[in-house]
Order: structure tokens, then sequence, then C-alpha cells
């Protein structure tokens, strides 16, 4: 199949299999004498395995570092994707139940406690955690990690309900009093499982909005929600 036509299939664009095919993630099998790229089904077998990884959160960067592993086994990649979908699938039975509660509070025919309304998210694992190590090193990743566990769920607690503070602004000015109060408790956070400067508090804003997986996470809390935060951090590190 050419390009185009493996576009029409599965509704990854031309310019995506382009970039996968640059990268070395996704190398079509044949390339005409004209220059066309010519997929094979193995070729369209791997895609859908690089589909299902992007699906449960994996970075392009690890997914190709899986596909060339010595010891990778197809069956078992396929295996353990069924297996994380499956466990997103009853989060999002668990979110979706929660969201049915919340409108019947909001409609008054319920009353739900502060554990309800957060049921069903969990950021406990972390899928920019190899990303992290990366950029900053294992060992500032691993202090993190262990600051986490400190913390427990009363950490993963308050950082919901500062992403929901936020949310409940995030049509305001980001350069206002009270927006800026929000991010200011945001930066007293990070820092208690990091260790952030002010430049690094507002290229970690930045990165939200520029990588899209930050970017959905995020605007889970409401939409629009990973561009105020960007915007407030910038005034917060430029004022402090």
């Amino acid at each position: 199949m050419k390009v185009k036509e493996v576009a029409d299939l599965t509704g990854v664009s031309v310019r995506t299999l382009h970039h996968y095919d640059e990268i070395g993630l996704l190398v079509p099998d044949n390339v005409t004498e004209a220059g066309y790229r010519v997929y094979s089904d193995e070729n369209l077998t791997t895609l859908q395995q690089i589909l299902f990884f992007r699906e449960v959160g994996f970075p392009l960067k690890k997914i190709k570092e899986l596909l060339e592993s010595p010891s990778f086994n197809r069956l078992e990649a396929f295996e353990l994707q069924r297996d994380m979908l499956e466990a997103k699938r009853k989060q999002l039975g668990t979110m979706i139940e929660t969201i049915d509660k919340t409108l019947q509070s909001e409609r008054g025919e319920m009353t739900m406690t502060n554990e309800e309304k957060f049921k069903g998210f969990d950021f406990s694992s972390n899928p920019y955690e190899q990303e992290a190590r990366d950029r900053w090193g294992d060992e500032a990743v691993d202090k993190a990690n262990k600051n986490v566990a400190k913390f427990g769920k009363e950490t993963q607690e308050d950082m919901n309900r500062i992403y929901y503070n936020l949310a409940e602004l995030r049509h305001t000015d980001p350069a206002s009093a009270e927006a800026q109060a929000a991010i200011g408790e945001w930066y007293t956070f990070l820092n208690k499982i990091g260790d952030y400067s002010l430049e690094g508090f507002a290229g970690l804003g930045e990165m939200y909005v520029a990588d899209e997986r930050f970017t959905k996470n995020i605007d889970k809390f409401g939409d629009g929600l990973a561009v105020f935060m960007r915007d407030a951090m910038k005034v917060f590190a430029e004022r402090n």
C-alpha cells in the first residue's frame, strides 16, 4: 500500500507517517524508483502496535526502543497493551460514574463527599518518567519519586485540588492576583517533590502546551487549563 492509502485506511496523517519513517520508527519495506513509499502487511501490523502504544501513553522514543530491543516479543507486547487498555477502560468507567454522580449533585439530587468527587482520577503512574530521566537524569527523578511516595495519597489529593482550583480560574487574567496566588501554590507543591528554579518552572509551563500529552492530561480538569497555567507560570517566574 502507498502512503496515502495507509493514511486513508488508518486515519494516521501522511505527515505523521513520513515522520515515523524519518525517525526510523516505521520504515516502509519498499520504495519505488519514483520515490513512493510502499508499506507491506508486516509494516501495517507494526503500525497497529505503535498506535496501541501511543494510546496507552508511550512516547515515540520509548516505542522505538521497545521495537528495536532484541528481547521484544510482538505477541507479549499485544498482551501487555490489552491489559493496559483494560485497566484504562476500568478507570474510565469509574470516572464516568463519578461524573454521573457529579451531574446529580449539581442538580441537587444527591450530595457527594470530597472523596467521591475525585474517584477515578489516577496520577500514581507517570507516563513521562522515562522522558524525565533522559532530560534530567536518574538521580533527580528517583529523588522526586521518593518524595511522592513519602507524601502518598495526601500529595495526590493536594495535586488534584490545586488543578481544580486553577481550572476554576482559567478564564481569568493569568496575571491577576488570584491567579498568581493559585499558581504560586503549584510552584510550592512542585518543590515539595522536586527542585524547580523559577526558570525551570516557566520552562515546565511551556512544555504543558508544547507537548500534546501534557496538554491532554492537564485539560482533563478543564479545557484550556494547560495554556492558562503556562501563561500564569511565566508571569510568576518573571515577578519572583
